[in-house]
């Protein structure tokens, strides 16, 4: 039995998804299927529309035999930080192959680009800036750095950070991509699967989704938006004396932050009035969801990767889980004193103030769900 690992945020589990689980079992039938899933803030600084708990009970309806929590610390940083962590719990809980989607589903371009960036680091870096300070955005800077006729898409961007990974850390772990049908740009698509930025877009128009997400889907979305924290955020940012300590903020933009939130209502005018050559869109979005969470650059710096949290298994995922308990070298439970499991419920706590649910008890019971 091979075993496969997929890592997903599921900000909503849409159809597209479901065409990615289901090309996983046609490419390896009867393989037990590990998810790494990201929780209550993502990866594009972005707040889920779907708890943890609900979508690692969506995850096991659908078939997948573990869920495993890729925790707020990581999975809120770049894509280097988030695939890293990604990556190395797949390798310790036995994964043979990692599938993701790909725009370009070049498997050997890809690693000739995440070499290139290995091998040629500190031109590459170099170059990168260069472009970046002329004001390209940042796929075109990634091409003119490295030479390359590119399109840069999200997907394929995780995919080199996924291979980075893998090559750094010397992991058995062979990547499979699986080609991905729409741009997670495009909000104005009306396929059947389209983009899940494109579905949090319709929500926020009030436009029907079902026709893009799985039945169950729509029975756990809630009407939530990172705008929801914005007087949260913006209290933070008028009372604090330094938030230069906090994760992100860089380069003195703590006083541009200062120097605006008063002229703004909500997170997309303060992004706005905010970003610059140096701090994109995402970016920012990131920073401001570490000024509110209060994860600060020294925490970030003292972490450990002290745990791998199980959200949830079926029968299958139990029978793998008791067969490599032995030979892990780390808890599958978090411990009080983590840093890591610490910041989970705080993300949790503060998740609760807008979706209404009771999310930190999840957390704080420490109880995955068995199907």
């Amino acid at each position: 039995m091979k075993i496969v690992g997929i890592i997903c945020e599921y900000n909503p589990f849409h159809n597209g998804h479901l065409y990615h689980l289901q090309k996983v079992k046609e490419l390896y039938p009867n393989s037990l299927i590990i998810l790494i899933l990201n929780g209550y803030f993502l990866e594009r600084g972005e707040v889920s529309i779907i708890s943890k708990k609900d979508k690692t009970n969506i995850a096991l309806l659908e078939g997948i035999d573990i869920v495993v929590e890729l925790p707020f610390v990581y999975g809120t940083q770049s894509a280097d930080i988030f695939a890293n962590a990604s990556i190395t719990m797949l390798e310790k809980l036995g994964c043979e192959y990692v599938i993701f989607g790909s725009e370009c589903n070049d498997l050997d371009t890809l690693h000739k680009i995440t070499d290139y960036t290995l091998y040629n680091k500190d031109e590459y870096n170099s170059n990168v800036k260069k472009y970046l300070a002329e004001g390209l955005n940042y796929p075109t800077a990634l091409a003119k750095a490295i030479n390359i006729e590119f399109d840069f898409n999200s997907n394929d961007l995780l995919g080199i950070s996924y291979l980075k990974s893998i090559k750094l850390n010397k992991y058995n772990i062979k990547p499979i991509t699986i080609k991905r049908t729409n741009n997670y740009l495009d909000i104005d698509s009306n396929e059947e699967i389209i983009s899940a930025s494109n579905i949090r877009n319709k929500l926020i128009n009030n436009i029907e989704i079902s026709k893009y997400v799985p039945k169950i889907t729509l029975s756990f979305i809630k009407n939530i938006s990172f705008n929801d924290f914005f007087k949260t955020i913006k209290y933070k940012i008028i009372t604090e004396k330094d938030l230069s300590i906090y994760l992100d903020v860089d380069e003195g933009i703590e006083n541009r932050l200062k120097k605006v939130i008063n002229e703004c209502e909500n997170i997309d005018e303060l992004i706005e009035k905010t970003k610059s050559k140096r701090y994109t869109y995402n970016k920012i979005r990131r920073m401001l969801v570490h000024i509110l969470i209060g994860f600060t650059k020294e925490d970030n710096f003292n972490l450990t990767f002290d745990y791998i949290k199980i959200l949830g298994f079926n029968d299958n995922g139990k029978k793998h889980l008791n067969k490599i308990k032995k030979n892990l070298k780390i808890p599958i439970t978090p411990f009080k004193e983590s840093l890591t499991y610490q910041y989970e419920l705080k993300a949790a706590a503060i998740y609760d103030l807008v979706s209404k649910d009771n999310n930190l008890e999840f957390e704080t019971n420490n109880k995955p769900i068995k199907f």
